[in-house]
């Protein structure tokens, strides 16, 4: 990564303009074609640097409710229960971790009671009892601006 990477990287975090075409509008800031901004923006997507270029709203702002939820399986049905939870829209972020409750995931729904649906479904699905979901709603929001450099 060089310097106009790190360039285009903290104008797509600080400056994404909302028009119809945001690529020729940050091209002309940093003052390169917009094709070589497309082309490093791909690069960079390829490489894992960016894993994501969308946007991000506050979900309570808008009456939504969200929760953090751990599901423990089998190891060997991993790939089967993430394959359905990956079929939710709800589902905005999901972990795999090494511990007992071993799949982790953000659930954003219009309200509660779909939150738990949505929580419930996948519970019936594979059998799961009720202590295998976790389901750790906000008690308390610390929001961390993250912003890499």
């Amino acid at each position: 990564m060089d310097e106009l990477d790190r360039i285009i990287i903290n104008e797509l975090q600080d400056n994404f303009p909302l028009h119809a075409n945001p690529y020729e509008i940050l091209a002309g800031s940093i003052g390169i074609p917009v094709e070589q901004l497309w082309k490093r923006v791909q690069g960079l997507v390829e490489s894992g640097v960016i894993r994501r270029v969308g946007f991000s709203m506050d979900s309570r702002k808008i009456g939504y409710s969200s929760t953090l939820a751990a599901i423990r399986v089998m190891p060997e049905r991993i790939e089967e229960v993430s394959a359905l939870i990956a079929t939710f829209p709800e589902i905005t972020h999901g972990y795999l971790r090494d511990d007992g409750y071993n799949i982790w995931l953000t659930v954003i729904a219009e309200n509660k009671d779909r939150v738990l649906a949505v929580l419930e479904k996948i519970r019936l699905k594979f059998g799961l009892s009720g202590e295998d979901i976790m389901n750790l709603p906000v008690e308390k929001l610390f929001k961390l601006d993250a912003r890499f450099k």
